[in-house]
This record gives C-alpha cells, structure tokens and sequence, in this order.
C-alpha cells in the first residue's frame, strides 16, 4: 500500500526530494497534489499517525469553501469525489442578535443569483476533504506521505535537510512549512510572529433541525462574539458560536442539554427544534501573522503563514490561495529553467501573497472589534453601513465576489485550469 519512497523511509534510508512539506493537515497535502500535477516530487511529513487523520469521525470542523477553492479542488481532480458530501451556499445573511430576542431584520444579503458563476461556495466536513486528501497522496508516486513523524531539526543552508525523531535525515530543494500557528519550521528558522489573542474561543458543533435550511448560511452579531450558522447536508447546521474565553469555558463543561439550553436563545427557532449531530468542540481564537513568509530556501502556507479569526469564513480559503500562488510560482519557475528555490523566486510568491494576507487579516480584525460589542452608537453605525452597502447592487456584487474568491489577482488553479 505504502509507495516506493514511502518503503524507502521505513528501511532508514535518506530520501531525496525536490519539495520537504512539513504539515499535514490540509494545505500541506494540498500543495504536494498540486506539484504532483506538475511533475514536482515532494515529502509530506506529518506529527499525526495516520488512523488519526483517516477517522470516519466528524471533529466539529466544517469548512466554508468560497468558489475559488472548489475550482481549484476540481482543477486537481478531488472536488468530483467530494461534490456528494457538499452543500451549496446560495445565501448569506447577516444581522445583529441578542440571546433571547433573536436575530434583527438582517441588514447584509448575499445572493448567489446575483453573479453567473452558481452558488458563492460550499460547506464541507473536515473528514471528508482530509480522506480525500489522503487517498490522493497514496496513490500518487509523486509523494510521500510520512504520518506519525516529528521534526527536529532543519537547515537550509545548501540543500533544505530536516532530521527526524528518528535520526533519519530528509534532503530537498525546498522547506515548506504547513505546520500551523505554532509553526515550527518557522520557530526554528527563526522566524518572528505578530498578533494577539482575541479573549476569545469559538465553540463549534453540528446541529439537526427541524426546518430546512434552504442554503443560507447566517452570521447573527451577538455582543461577545459573532455566531455563524453553515448550512452542512439534509437538516444539519455547522455552528462557530464565539464567546468571551471565561464564558465559553463555562459553557464547554456543561453537559449536552445544558448547553442545548444556552445556545437556543441566542439561535433562535428559525429553524425549528435542535440537537447536537456530533460531539461539541472549542478553538482559542487569535490573530498571527508571520513577518515573512520566505527565507533561504524556505517557504511558509496557511496557518504557519498566518491565522485569523473566523469571523469571515476565509481561513483555509486563504491557506489554499497560498498553495495555488506558491505551486503556480514554483512551476512556472521550473519550466524557465530557474532553480525554484531560489530567494528571489520565492520572494514572488511572498510578494503575491502579502498584500492579501495584510488586508484580510485587517478586515477580520476590524469586523470582530467592530461586531462584538454592545455599544448602542457603534451598533447603529454599524448597521446604517451594512444596510447601505446592502441597497446598493453594484457594491453588493463586488462584496459577493470577493467572498466567493474571484476578485484580485487569482491564481491558475482558482480559475479552474490547470497548472
């Protein structure tokens, strides 16, 4: 079942690569697939053990794939097997709440109808698109998949090195850190991180209900934090309910009907009568930034690049903008005949990704500061924008079409095509 470099790796040889990929959680798996396309060979080193990643288990994790992200997965050849366990976002509305008033008449409204490409995006379940991921870097010769293995060491003077728990030692061109917010490669290569802690933790679960939901994914404003509700498939919501870190400490230790009984003032009977589809989770929610995302031989993507709060639903579409201008930038490089790891090469796809990053991770802040409060002047502010930007369609389209990832400067793969 293992490929020929993964047998390799398991009688204590050195491997030899064109691309090292520590992180295996989503970005990293998805970057290796998309420079296996191109015929750029990589390794993908993960710190969990491969039942941990291929569980048949929902982890409370769903992800709001704008329709630049499905493009790029159908580019690759994935979005076919995951299009089933999809759900289309056709509408998005947001509003302010109060627990025990329910939402207010919302002042923003999103309709897909409103650009020709179709739906603004799709809901997914982590454990799907992770299977999906998994079984592509198996059957594909092209990677290397190393679960349940931990870097210690790194250099990148001369060729890129990592050395293992295992004292095995991995040579490529390249160093890609995938690792997340606490990225090591990054710590390691020295690497400085800016940001802070928002006070606060996001509580997530699936929910049955009775009603359909009909598409529409809702964001209701609540003082303490934002609540989203994602339309997921059949009678089923994804929740990112966030609250002051206190709170939600409070509110995680209770038991399921308990906690039942918190969350219902605050959702509402829209939909009818709930209950929890899964087990509950919670996330610390904060804001981090790398101070830069390439050094000698060395590249960061996704949350090792940067981490911002989810109050826009654009976390791992950023991370996968990443992977497509870092995959498009290596390629192209490869096929002039420049060595692709070079600084200045890199420093294109830093140069690409920078200005996206630094103006998602201010709106994101800046709508949590703005949004989770209860100030009667910045509530009345607040909704007097929104309601603007919502009566005017040409503003309205533009705000549709950035959320749905087709505005900027977009990469091959979001556009469809193939490197």
């Amino acid at each position: 079942m293992d490929n020929p470099g993964q047998a390799a790796i398991l009688q204590g040889m050195t491997v030899k690569t064109d691309i090292l990929i520590v992180g295996g959680g989503l970005n990293g798996p998805c970057l290796a697939i998309a420079l296996a396309s191109a015929g750029i060979s990589s390794v993908v080193i993960d710190a969990l053990p491969s039942e941990a990643r291929d569980a048949d288990t929902f982890d409370g994790r769903s992800y709001a794939l704008a329709l630049a992200s499905v493009r790029m997965l159908r580019a690759l050849g994935l979005w076919e097997g995951l299009s089933d366990n999809a759900q289309p976002m056709l509408e998005i509305k947001a509003s302010d709440g109060r627990a025990g008033e329910g939402p207010a008449p919302f002042f923003l409204h999103f309709d897909h109808a409103e650009i020709e490409e179709g739906p603004m995006g799709h809901m997914l379940e982590d454990r799907f698109l992770r299977q999906a991921l998994l079984a592509r870097m198996e059957a594909e010769p092209l990677i290397t998949h190393m679960p349940g293995a931990r870097v210690v060491h790194q250099s990148t003077e001369g060729p890129a090195t990592v050395t293992l728990e295992t004292g095995e030692v991995l040579t490529g061109r390249l160093l890609v850190g995938a690792d997340g917010r606490r990225s090591g490669v990054a710590e390691r290569a020295g690497i400085k991180r800016q940001g802070w802690d928002y006070g606060q933790t996001a509580l997530v679960c699936s929910l049955a209900h009775e009603k359909p939901h009909h598409g529409i994914a809702h964001q209701f404003f609540m003082p303490a934090g934002p609540l989203a509700i994602l339309p997921l498939p059949g009678n089923r919501s994804s929740i990112v309910w966030s609250e002051t870190t206190a709170r939600a400490t409070e509110i995680e230790a209770l038991d399921d009907a308990a906690y039942l009984d918190v969350l219902r003032p605050r959702f509402g009977d829209f939909l009818g009568q709930i209950s929890l589809a899964g087990k509950r989770f919670s996330y610390p929610l904060n804001l981090t930034i790398a101070e830069k995302f390439v050094d000698t031989r060395l590249a960061l993507i996704g949350d090792a690049a940067h981490g911002v709060h989810p109050i826009a639903g654009q976390g791992l579409n950023l991370g996968l903008r990443d992977v497509a201008a870092l995959a498009e930038v290596l390629v192209d490089a490869r096929r002039r005949g420049e060595d692709f790891a070079a600084f200045d090469v890199l420093e294109r796809y830093q140069g690409w990704r920078r200005f996206d990053t630094a103006s998602l991770s201010a709106a994101t802040d800046l709508f949590n500061r703005l949004f989770s409060n209860d100030n009667p002047l910045l509530r009345l502010g607040r909704d007097l924008g929104m309601g603007a930007v919502n009566a005017m369609p040409a503003l309205r389209r533009r705000f549709i079409r950035e959320a749905a990832g087709l505005e900027g400067d977009v990469p091959r793969l979001m556009q469809g095509r193939t490197l």
